[in-house]
């Protein structure tokens, strides 16, 4: 018995998937089960340990007749027992479905036609409850919270002190309304540098103007601007007070790993749909975050780790 799981998506997508994927290998113990991703998924679900082999999605447009035809050999190549949809995008529930022979009975997904149909909700539904409500249709029980305990690092190499908070001031370089400003970010450092939290903060190339920007005015912060794997990531977090940080997948990663965390949307995006969870968990929305002044969101921070 072989099983199919087909998950593409944006980082804090497949954040939110890891519990899926734990609860699907738990009800298939034993059975095969193979994950279809994109290139920069392989490496997280790889460590995961719910797979027996990944394969890479180059996600091939229609017009490449070549590639789809090495696509759906590639689908075609094991007979797959269930077939689970988790991306539910136009591409795999209308292309795939049917490069597959359009198998009805096996698909779960919202592909028309499939027996195990869950529709498109109407109504604003996080992701996780709506996935959690896909996998109930063929008996598996909620599959819970991300888990990141398989990501291990060691981050001794940074040095940090004992006390210190992560700032996230970047996000998707094509969306700048999703980003708080930098003199935003540099008032709350200053304010966590003022109460003995030290300001470390996360990003890569593309947000290194801002991160500089932040530690002109706040030289207490730390940067660590692209030196952070996931892994690395996922253990800074565990050991961090807090964080603060725009609706971006590093933040995902931050809160799935049980940092006290709030996270800053702007009308870019709807934290009913995609957002971390957890108890632990804060999010604040302005319809844009130019309007988000640093006391409103000093005053929204969550009780850091160790008062």
């Amino acid at each position: 018995m072989t099983i199919l799981v087909i998950k593409h998506s944006a980082l804090g997508d497949m954040i939110l998937a890891l519990p899926l994927f734990r609860a699907i290998r738990a009800h298939h113990p034993g059975e095969r089960i193979v994950l279809l991703t994109t290139a920069p998924y392989v490496e997280l679900t790889r460590a995961s340990g719910c797979f027996d082999a990944i394969w890479t999605d180059s996600r091939p447009k229609l017009w490449q007749p070549g590639a789809l035809l090495r696509l759906a050999r590639l689908l075609r190549s094991e007979d797959f027992s269930r077939i689970y949809d988790l991306q539910g995008s136009q591409r795999t529930r209308r292309i795939y479905y049917r490069l597959m022979g359009s198998p009805r009975d096996r698909w779960v997904g919202n592909a028309a036609g499939c027996r195990h149909h869950i529709p498109d909700p109407v109504e604003p539904v996080h992701i996780a409850e709506h996935r959690r409500r896909q996998l109930a249709l063929v008996g598996i029980p909620d599959p819970g919270l991300p888990d990141l305990s398989f990501l291990t690092a060691d981050t001794g190499r940074y040095g940090l002190p004992p006390r210190y908070a992560l700032l996230v001031p970047g996000g998707a370089p094509h969306r700048p309304a999703k980003r708080w400003p930098a003199t935003a970010f540099a008032a709350m450092a200053s304010h966590l540098a003022g109460r003995g939290i030290t300001p470390v903060l996360i990003g890569q190339r593309a947000e290194q103007q801002a991160i500089d920007a932040i530690t002109a005015a706040c030289p207490a912060a730390v940067s660590l601007l692209g030196q952070t794997s996931v892994a690395e990531l996922a253990a800074l977090a565990r050991s961090a007070a807090l964080a603060v940080g725009n609706d971006t997948g590093p933040m995902h990663i931050i809160a799935a790993a049980g940092c006290p965390s709030l996270v800053l949307y702007s009308a870019e995006s709807d934290p009913r749909k995609v957002s971390p969870r957890g108890d632990w968990v804060r999010l604040l929305q302005r319809p844009t975050l130019e309007t988000l002044s640093a006391a409103d969101a000093i005053a929204a921070l969550p009780p850091p780790r160790g008062g």
